[in-house]
């Protein structure tokens, strides 16, 4: 299928690389189908999250590793099945990126946000993916000094 993207033009998107995500995402409920797009002209660990049911939509997404932060979660059972999880190693953990702005922004941020509260699980193996809510800090947080 063909879609025009604002941010990455015109492409072409192969239907066996749609991302099913069956709740959509909080907010975006009607956005249920996805492609995870890399962004080559930018750093390597970066990737477009790209509605394909609304094209004018794109998340920036990122796997946590990239931002030296390394936290773990459990999923449900329901979440597990809703993945259609097999085996954990085709699960993959992203988080959605956010530019800082206005005021609140804080002095001297690189301008990015990381929503570590709220990450995407995505099976690459059936394609299947949610937006995991973590309603409380029950969840481990290592973070990494960068050198």
């Amino acid at each position: 299928m063909n879609i025009q993207s604002p941010v990455l033009g015109a492409i072409e998107i192969a239907e066996d690389k749609v991302i099913e995500f069956p709740a959509g995402l909080p907010g975006l409920e009607g956005c249920k189908r996805f492609a995870l797009l890399h962004d080559t002209v930018a750093s390597s660990g970066l990737f477009m999250l790209q509605s394909v049911d609304d094209p004018t939509l794109v998340l920036s997404v990122t796997g946590p590793e990239n931002l030296r932060v390394n936290y773990e979660f459990s999923l449900s059972d329901d979440e597990v099945a809703t993945l259609q999880m097999d085996k954990p190693e085709d699960v993959v953990v992203a988080v959605i990126l956010s530019k800082d702005q206005g005021e609140g922004a804080p002095a001297g941020s690189a301008g990015m946000r990381g929503n570590f509260m709220a990450p995407l699980v995505i099976n690459v193996a059936a394609r299947r993916g949610l937006q995991k809510i973590i309603n409380k800090a029950g969840c481990e947080v290592t973070l990494r000094a960068v050198s």
